[in-house]
């Protein structure tokens, strides 16, 4: 089976699978390849539909240089904690990066989402971000204002006055319900439509139908947060014969 990076020709039968409609595991079958390889290399490149195999091969190249030339060197450079490949680690952090934008987050934003969800503590200031992310603190700021008010993040003091941004376990409970409370104004402004478009009128019964369905929606969306909230404060079990290693730095 083949092992290191995918080549140019790899990259081009994927597109040729991805074209043909192929499963992902096909297409790793047909290139001998691992399905996760797949999976990742077309997550990270644009997802299914969006997938060319050359810029996929020429991002792959501003990838391994921006590593080659930003990655610590020395003997300070951290161990990954609890023995993670740290390569790994960064190809997945791509790919779920990758799917938040995909989901219509900014791309700044994903990245800053996904640095912080991908660390054991869950909580970075906006020097680490900069540092981790390479990125500038004006970048960090307007990404942190923006997840702070779609209610993914939120700012705790830290040590020597420095801010702290924490993703902590209600952060997806919280989102739900900003999104049901976004979704809420929209059923207000479509309910007050139907009165300035007269009732009975094609457009305020347009209204009035757009206005029921996404209150149907907000009320759904809401009371399905609110029972499965105790799944997020579910704690992963130990592994039988051992306890958890203790955390060390994230990479």
């Amino acid at each position: 089976m083949p092992g290191g990076r995918l080549s140019q020709p790899e990259r081009q039968q994927i597109a040729l699978g991805l074209a043909d409609g192929l499963a992902y595991a096909e297409i790793a079958r047909r290139l001998e390849r691992p399905t996760s390889t797949v999976t990742r290399e077309v997550m990270r490149n644009g997802g299914p539909t969006a997938y060319r195999a050359e810029a996929a091969h020429r991002a792959t190249e501003r990838r391994a240089h921006r590593r080659r030339t930003t990655a610590p060197r020395g003997p300070q450079a951290p161990a990954p904690a609890y023995g993670r490949d740290a390569e790994a680690v960064r190809e997945y952090e791509e790919v779920f990066t990758t799917v938040l934008t995909a989901s219509g987050m900014p791309t700044m934003m994903s990245r800053v989402m996904s640095c912080l969800t991908l660390t054991d503590s869950g909580s970075l200031t906006a020097a680490e971000l900069v540092q981790r992310l390479d990125v500038s603190p004006a970048s960090v700021s307007k990404a942190i204002t923006f997840l702070e008010s779609q209610g993914f993040v939120r700012r705790e003091a830290g040590e020597r006055r420095r801010e702290r941004y924490v993703v902590d376990d209600d952060v997806w409970y919280e989102s739900m319900l900003a999104s049901a409370r976004a979704i809420a104004q929209i059923v207000g402004i479509a309910q007050q439509g139907v009165g300035v478009l007269g009732s009975g009128t094609p457009a305020a019964a347009r209204l009035e139908n757009i206005a029921r369905f996404l209150d149907f929606v907000s009320e759904s969306t809401v009371r399905a947060a609110e029972q499965a909230r105790e799944v997020l404060h579910t704690k992963p079990a130990t592994p039988s014969g051992g306890s958890a290693e203790p955390p060390r730095e994230d990479r």
